[in-house]
């Protein structure tokens, strides 16, 4: 047997020796079109891991079991119309294209659709961002507003051609109508949620007294449906557009049963769209009902409180007396101090007067003042000189010397002095004099206009008249006369003398019996 391989020339060729050369980037576009033709179409089901929202708009992900990773990704416009948001740990079943990507040499899955695997892990999800939403507070009862009374305006933020909005305003007109103002928006599938956040935030956004009136509450409604039908209102977006409203917000979306974030984010839950209607507004039957039974029961208390009021004054009242004899008295009181006030004030007049009579007799002149003032001082000034004369005739040498040491200067500017004084006393006494007469004449008159006012003759210019009898006391109730008996009736402009029931020829016919009744006018002072 020969050996053929220590001979190079006739050595064997190895496989693939005689193949064809490739560039790199030839054999990535053969090994691209191998796998797209191979597996197209393809459903693949994972849990997401490290997605990323690029800046372009792409989204780039992994999914994941426990043995093996796949890279995914997901063009900008396609991210727009997925029904879900992908998270982080969310299971999902993604439909795409598998092709490769030739600048790293991987392969990866090109997503056309997504949607959560399975019931229970949309509840996980669910779950998740519920405690995530409420950890930030969105949920606390402090955030939570009430709902007004009476509302002026409704506004709905539903599907204009569902059967939620019939039902609302038909439970509103029979309850009590009120304006409803909608906002149309799509309540499932792509987009429904960033139409319903709109929608809350652009009621909120109205101005109050502008052209569009604003809402004073919002009922976010829509039917029931699958947990996957209701997804639109679990949105974060939807959530935080419903926490942060300022305008109360009732949440009424699907059955009694079914619940959705918005439920805790919301002011209030109605487990229907009909109950949320009935939530906004009262019956107004009831409250017609309400008002004329509250009218019966505050006039009960009211007739029953007067009666309570008029018997304590009939009892008061008893204990009080007759009022009518107590004026009577009081009134004949008010005479007698008239009476006594006028007599007083005459008599106080009257001293007045005579002590200024006297008083101007004692008063002297000042000029017969200060001529006796001058007359005693001369006199003084004699004495003076006799008595200085005499002692000086008693001894002559002492007077000398007296003479000598004695000046007369001191004493003649004393005289000076005085007369200058004296001169100025005539004027100041003048004024002084006229002064108090003055004064005394001021006094006087005040007396006598007050005398005036409290006289009865300015009754009598009013109209009314005093009756005296014939020793002239005034009389002041008509029992102290008799017919026949004389009396001086006294009106403004003098005195008539009158006879009590005297007939006169013009006298009228006796008056009848309703006018004797009436009782004499008493007397005003």
């Amino acid at each position: 047997m020969s050996d053929f391989s220590s001979h190079p020339g006739l050595a064997p060729t190895r496989p693939g020796t005689n193949l064809p050369e490739q560039s790199v980037s030839d054999l990535a576009r053969s090994v691209k079109r191998t796998v797209e033709d191979a597996f197209g179409y393809v459903r693949v089901r994972g849990e997401i891991s490290q997605p990323k929202r690029h800046t372009s708009g792409h989204l780039y992900l992994r999914l994941k079991d426990d043995a093996a990773v796949i890279e995914a990704v997901c063009w900008k416009g396609t991210v727009a119309r997925l029904s879900i948001r992908p998270e982080e740990g969310m299971e999902v079943v993604c439909t795409g294209k598998l092709t490769t990507y030739p600048g790293r040499s991987q392969y990866q899955l090109v997503i056309d659709s997504m949607e959560l695997a399975g019931e229970g892990a949309l509840l996980k999800m669910l779950e998740e961002r519920k405690k995530r939403l409420a950890a930030e507070g969105l949920f606390d009862a402090e955030r939570k507003k009430p709902l007004p009374f009476l509302p002026r305006v409704i506004g709905v933020v539903t599907s204009p051609t569902g059967a939620v909005i019939r039902d609302i305003l038909h439970r509103l007109a029979d309850r009590f109508p009120r304006p409803v103002l909608l906002w149309p928006v799509a309540v499932q599938g792509e987009g429904a949620a960033a139409q319903v956040a709109r929608a809350i935030q652009g009621f909120n956004r109205l101005e109050p007294g502008g052209p569009v009136p604003r809402p004073d509450l919002l009922i976010v409604a829509r039917g029931g449906g699958s947990l996957e039908d209701l997804m639109a209102f679990n949105e974060e977006i939807v959530v935080r557009a419903a926490a942060e409203s300022r305008i109360p917000l009732i949440s009424a979306v699907g059955h009694e049963t079914d619940t959705t974030l918005i439920d805790f984010a919301s002011d209030r839950r109605a487990p229907t769209p009909t109950a949320a209607a009935e939530m906004a507004v009262p019956v107004r039957a009831d409250l017609l009902d309400q008002v004329l039974d509250d009218e019966r029961r505050l006039h009960r208390a009211m007739t029953r409180a007067l009666d309570q009021r008029r018997t304590l004054v009939q009892g008061l009242a008893r204990g009080l007396g007759d009022p009518q004899s107590l004026l009577n008295g009081l009134s004949q009181r008010l005479d007698d101090r008239g009476e006594r006030l006028t007599l007083s004030m005459r008599a106080g007049i009257e001293r007045n007067q005579g002590a200024v009579r006297q008083l101007g007799l004692k008063l002297r002149h000042p000029r017969d003042v200060l001529r006796l003032a001058v007359t005693r001082l001369d006199g003084a000034a004699r004495a003076l000189r006799t008595g200085l004369d005499g002692a000086l005739r008693l001894s002559d040498g002492r007077y000398h010397r007296i003479a000598d040491r004695l000046s007369d200067r001191a004493l003649r500017r004393s005289l000076a002095d005085g007369t200058a004084r004296l001169a100025d006393l005539p004027p100041r006494l003048d004024r002084a004099h006229l002064a108090g007469l003055t004064a005394k004449a001021d006094r006087l008159a005040q007396l006598g206009r007050l005398l005036e006012s409290v006289s009865h003759r300015g009754v009598l210019s009013r109209g009314f008249a005093l009756v005296t009898d014939a020793d002239g006391q005034p009389v002041t109730r008509a029992a102290d006369l008799m017919d026949g008996q004389r009396v001086a009736i006294a009106f403004q402009d003098g005195d008539r003398p009158a006879v009590i029931g005297a007939p006169t020829p013009s006298a009228k016919p006796a008056r009848s019996r309703k006018q004797a009744e009436i009782p004499p006018q008493g007397r005003l002072f």
